[in-house]
């Protein structure tokens, strides 16, 4: 039976665990009850009291004064909003606040937007009766960041700044120090912005009431503004966003509240770092080059160009002399249009993207495994796990606002294990770090597997009604070599016991991981072990629990759904299967290649040979962030034809033949997939800038110009050709989307999911295989002359090749790529902490300064590649993923040494 309370005298239903304001505000609006110290993504607090209500037991009875934001609502209560009481009270308590705040309304950044002036004016404050407070008003404004501003004259001590450090970044830099009027907020240890651990999120600045805290944008400023809802172009999590703009001037982002992503959080990347989208370098003519120098051309004339030249190889070489690579950069829509491209038009199954370099073991491995090779729950699910592991993934700088989250899930308490090479942000909170050696990956996790088995906490309902193949596996993993495990890892093994136990003995276990397990010789092995982890385990197929990628870039999953790989077309449909190609060639009306084409590594061998004469690539500068640059530079040059299309003239584009502007996240519409498999509608926030073009557009163009009528580029047209295709996609509808997306597989009456292999693994029954540990040949054949082993990273402020972040004030931030260096091979070679170190593989060197730290082991060295002023993968292998091709960035064979000069930089 459904439980009654009184709002103003008039009934309305409890649910179960609401507040009072909770309440009121589900049953009577947002507005009825004023707040200062409340947010909605802030635990309740009720520092402030302007949110008090008067309750009473019986109708207009006796009533007592309560603060709505923490009390729980009764059944049988009369709670009345707006008494004369209440109001008196209100009133008194903002009137208080007034005598310690600088009543400069009309030139303050936030009028017409400050939650204290609509309070103020929501209570009746014509005038204050108090005397003049004398301590907040002369204190100085704080401008030392880049982004985070404070003028905390205007702090009216509310400690929303201070929760949303701690609640939701859990960063804990901002604090309270100080009684009565002496009162104030101070950033770590009585520091500036700069000066202390600041993480740059913003959300103290957008929790801030006031002006208290902000940011360069001033961008709560923007109240008569337009505002845009989109999505944010750097990392998997998929971060909602509310672009404020005046024309086409973006004015400020901020995170929408409502958002099921992020709950009104976002890092520094997706808050602040935009500034790139109309920076002077953007490519801004199509480009030509003649005589080895590119020249501006018009759009019909590079069109023209491209088309001539492709009919040409196309009937001289046959289609498989062409390739294309495209983009996670890119929506769904433009993706699955590259890929239709090449398959249709052209007559190739060479198309290939980014997913390649990253995560491609992830979508093999979970296919051979589960049947699926996406996620398999939702990121909200920590609310509901008991156990978290996380292996080969820096959450908190690769996907910030998950990584918050695990961050406070282990700030908690709860159990945690991180398995990783280096002690990250969430190894120094984890009940377990397993500091393993780079690549053996497969070793630790067998042994995991060993000891759970062993120890009995395997679960076996499961194993017997949902799997297949156990027996073999299990047999395997009990014979593995425990003693030679623990030598290749560098793990003591009572270490991985004991994080074996937590994991499987935990009630809910979730995993989560990254390119730190894919990026390797076995990776696509190691995922299927993840996955063997999760069903010997039971933990599959319900909240709380699963197999969940941290996907690296924001279109990743949505690349390879939309058939950007060259062994499976739009929906993962096998293009050598004649069921699936009859099934393609109905849908597209045309004859449909049936070789797998190339992966993007063969491609790059496929010019060198002579045999590729055209390459088309989209956003992606593989010159910098694919491995052994050098070789790629050559086989780059060694196409008649490189098409590049770009936002900036990067090392890829440099070398191209043809350069076409594209438009950025923020000049068109789309839609992206993030990790959790959620479809987002991608918002046009601005005009693209004249000259360019947004990428979907050109495509659309290229298909016109070889002969294939197109309409214009329209996401919401091609949305719904992808749902008549790809069967996840069946009943995603653009229009049906939304504010927070829907997660496929979505059916065609619209219904999405949140948790994948409930009841059934899609794949039937799960497969256990086991897969023994081999060591990467980068190690066996090149340790003797090479004894580091480097492994490649990224960090929180820059973003793969840095294209974008490096031309925004990120780059006041970080400024360089460093090499992280272990005290003792420091101490062994000379090096001290910022001096130049020269880093040296089988493939060349590079020049670098170092960082000394303990943050990794001995005999292990460690580095981003944001700047191509340093060329990391310079030093990085041809070494891949046996199964998917994806190349080794984490284990490279290196020597290092104290450069013989300084080296400048331009």
């Amino acid at each position: 039976m459904s439980k009654i309370a009184y709002l103003n005298n008039k009934p309305h239903e409890i649910e179960a665990g609401e507040t009072m304001i909770t309440f009121a505000r589900r049953a009577l609006g947002s507005d009825v009850i004023p707040t200062l110290c409340d947010a909605p993504n802030l635990e309740p607090f009720g520092s402030c009291r302007v949110c008090s209500v008067d309750v009473a037991l019986e109708k207009n009875g006796p009533a007592k004064t309560f603060a709505s934001c923490h009390t729980p609502v009764a059944e049988g209560q009369y709670i009345y909003t707006d008494s004369k009481n209440v109001q008196r009270l209100r009133k008194n308590i903002i009137e208080l606040v007034l005598t310690d705040h600088p009543l400069d309304c009309l030139t303050c950044e936030v009028n017409g937007n400050c939650e204290l002036q609509t309070v103020a004016a929501r209570v009746g404050i014509n005038s204050v009766r108090y005397p003049e407070g004398e301590t907040h008003l002369d204190r100085e404004k704080d401008l030392s960041h880049p982004y985070m501003t404070s003028d905390l004259s205007k702090c009216i001590n509310c400690y929303r700044c201070v929760r949303a450090c701690d609640e939701v970044q859990g960063q804990f830099v901002l604090s309270m120090a100080g009684r009565g009027f002496d009162s104030r907020i101070v950033k770590g240890l009585d520091q500036s912005f700069d000066e202390s651990a600041c993480v740059s999120c913003g959300a103290c600045s957008q929790a801030c009431p006031t002006a208290a805290i902000s940011d360069v944008f001033q961008s709560k400023s923007i109240a008569n503004t337009k505002k845009t809802r989109t999505v944010c172009t750097y990392c998997g999590v998929g971060c909602n966003l509310d672009v404020a703009t005046s024309g086409d001037v973006i004015k400020g982002i901020q995170a929408p509240y409502d958002a099921e992503v992020n709950q009104g959080h976002t890092c520094l990347k997706g808050r602040f770092a935009f500034k790139f989208y109309n920076h002077e370098d953007r490519i801004r003519t199509p480009l030509i080059k003649r005589n080895g120098v590119h020249e501006e051309a018009t759009w019909d004339e590079a069109y023209d160009f491209i088309a001539s030249r492709l009919t040409q190889y196309k009937e001289e070489f046959g289609p498989d002399s062409m390739a294309g690579i495209s983009s996670a950069r890119c929506t769904n829509e433009e993706n699955y249009l590259m890929q239709k491209f090449f398959r249709a038009i052209v007559g190739t199954n060479n198309i290939d993207g980014c997913a390649r370099v990253c995560h491609s073991p992830t979508a093999l491995g979970m296919q051979r495994t589960l049947g699926t090779g996406a996620a398999t729950n939702s990121i909200d699910d920590i609310k509901d796990t008991d156990a978290i592991l996380v292996i080969g993934a820096n959450a908190t700088e690769a996907h910030p606002v998950t990584g918050a989250k695990l961050k406070q899930f282990e700030i908690s308490g709860k159990t945690s294990i991180v398995i990783d090479p280096r002690r990250t942000e969430l190894a120094l909170y984890a009940t377990h770090h397993l500091q393993l050696r780079p690549g053996t990956n497969v070793a630790v996790l067998n042994m995991m597997m060993h000891y759970i088995i062993k120890e009995g906490l395997v679960d076996s309902g499961f194993i017997a009604e949902q799997t297949e193949g156990y027996e073999e596996f299990k047999d395997s993993l009990l014979n593995i070599d425990i003693d030679e495990m623990e030598s290749i890892s560098g793990v003591p093994r009572e270490e991985v016991k004991a994080a074996a136990i937590a994991y499987a003995s935990g009630g809910n276990a979730m995993s989560f991981h990254g390119l730190g397990v894919t990026e390797h010789s076995q990776g696509t092995f190691a995922v299927m072990q993840i996955a063997d982890l999760a069903m010997l385990t039971g933990n599959i197929g319900r909240r709380g629990v699963g197999v969940n990628p941290l996907r690296g870039q924001n279109n990743v999953q949505g690349l390879a759904d939309m058939g950007v790989q060259p062994h499976q077309g739009a929906g993962y449909l096998d293009v050598t299967d004649p069921e699936m190609i009859s099934r393609y060639e109905g849908f597209y009306g045309t004859e449909m290649p049936t070789e797998i084409g190339y992966k993007i590594p063969e491609m790059f061998d496929a010019a060198l040979a002579g045999k590729l004469k055209a390459l088309w690539i989209i956003g992606e500068d593989v010159v910098q962030t694919d491995p052994n640059s050098k070789k790629v530079a050559r086989a780059l040059s060694s196409t008649d034809l490189l098409v590049v299309q770009e936002l900036f003239m990067t090392k890829t584009a440099e070398l191209a033949d043809v350069v076409l502007p594209g438009a950025s996240f923020l000049e068109k519409s789309g839609t992206f997939t993030n990790g959790e498999r959620r479809v987002q509608r991608v918002n046009q926030v601005v005009e693209p800038l004249e000259g360019t073009k947004p990428d979907g557009q050109i495509v659309v163009d290229m298909m016109n110009r070889m002969g294939v009528d197109q309409p214009d580029y329209d996401p919401a047209q091609v949305l719904e050709e992808v749902s008549r295709i790809v069967p996840f996609f069946a009943g995603i509808k653009w229009e049906e989307l939304g504010d927070n997306g829907k997660q496929w597989p979505v059916t065609a009456d619209g219904q999405d999911t949140k948790i994948l292999h409930q009841g059934t693994i899609r794949r039937g029954k799960g497969l256990f295989a086991f897969n023994a540990f081999k060591e990467s040949e980068e190690i066996v054949n090149l340790q003797d002359r090479f004894p580091y082993i480097l492994t490649t990273n990224r960090n929180l402020e820059h973003y793969n090749c840095g294209a974008q972040t490096r031309r925004t004030a990120n780059v006041e931030i970080v400024t360089e790529d460093v090499i992280f260096i272990h005290p003792d091979d420091a101490a062994e070679h000379g090096i001290e902490d910022t001096d130049i170190v020269c880093v040296e593989s089988e493939r060349g060197k590079i020049d670098i300064k170092a960082k000394v730290s303990d943050e990794i082991k001995q005999g292990v060295l460690s580095t981003t590649f944001h700047f191509p002023e340093v060329m990391v993968n310079d030093l990085t292998s041809d070494v891949h993923d046996t199964e998917a091709m994806c190349p080794e960035y984490k284990v490279v064979s290196v020597s290092i040494r104290k450069a013989r000069k300084v080296v400048s930089r331009v």
